[in-house]
């Protein structure tokens, strides 16, 4: 069996910043962007804690090319550093590091912020080195006060604003799952459609067990209609979910069938002369690619 090769070398190496070469320009409004000020307030308070990734562009060279980490290097030059640590790539890549990366899930920085905190890391200092106010931190080590675990296990690979989750504490367990379920499935966890949501939350589902202050230009009928229309959507998109699977078979059977039918050049010609437009949807899904 082949051994997978390291990727890269396993020292650090301090490179000088006149050695590296990067792959594309900084955006001309890139100083002013909050997640460039954001690694520059990091840099400075702890440090550059990820090493820059570079490639030799030529063996026994002096030369780097950058292959990530073009803020911090940005960064770097803004602080008048002379060398920034580097990780050098052993094999020759030229795909950037960051086009298939996972961003860090709101819950995941939730955990990271409580745990620093309980290990004794200021608030303060948090905030400063992640250029946010004393309030965001705040806000995100107390993200999940009064949200079940079901919720929190929904929840535990998107991101979403600490407000969706305050919303959130307002409604019983079982309505937080059904709003998350719900939102989830529409890609939307955003503030204004779980404030759409509370308002459409009968008020025993309500941990307070009342209604909400009614929200700008919408009345009580409206609520109730909301409220109708928000059960019928959960139960067709309970409905979409157990037939999904099938349907997708089924379209991709059709899909292959009429692909070998329109193949047949006197079956085509017919169609296209006696029945255009079922010639036209035929078609459109043998060159359906996605199901987007």
């Amino acid at each position: 069996m082949n051994k997978v090769g390291i990727a890269f070398t396993t020292d650090l190496l301090q490179v000088p910043l006149d050695n590296i070469l990067p792959l594309h320009k900084a955006p001309p409004n890139l100083l002013l962007s909050i997640k460039y000020k954001q690694i520059k307030a990091s840099i400075v308070d702890v440090g550059m804690i990820e090493p820059l990734s570079v490639s030799l562009t030529e063996p026994n060279a002096d030369k780097y090319m950058l292959l990530d980490g073009h803020v911090r290097l940005s960064v770097a030059r803004e602080l008048a550093w002379v060398t920034v640590p580097c990780l050098v790539a052993s094999d020759d890549e030229s795909y950037t590091y960051n086009n298939r990366i996972n961003r860090l899930s709101s819950v995941q920085e939730h955990l990271m912020l409580r745990r620093a905190v309980e290990r004794g890391v200021a608030p303060e200092r948090l905030a400063k080195a992640l250029c946010v106010n004393i309030g965001q931190i705040t806000r995100k080590v107390n993200l999940l006060q009064g949200i079940c675990p079901e919720a929190i296990s929904l929840l535990k690979d998107r991101q979403f604003s600490p407000e969706v989750a305050r919303i959130l504490r307002k409604m019983k367990p079982t309505r937080q799952v059904e709003c998350i379920d719900l939102m989830s499935s529409a890609n939307t966890l955003t503030i204004s459609y779980a404030e759409a949501m509370l308002a459409a939350t009968p008020a025993a589902m309500l941990v307070e067990g009342k209604k909400p202050a009614r929200l700008a230009g919408v009345g009580n009928d409206q609520v109730l209609k909301m409220e109708r229309e928000l059960g019928n959507l959960q139960t067709q998109y309970k409905l979409v979910e157990q037939t999904y699977g099938q349907e997708v078979l089924n379209l991709v059977l059709a899909k292959g069938y009429l692909t070998k039918l329109l193949r047949n050049e006197s079956v085509a010609a017919y169609l296209r002369a006696e029945e255009p437009e079922l010639f036209a949807e035929f078609e459109s899904i043998v060159q359906t690619t996605s199901l987007e």
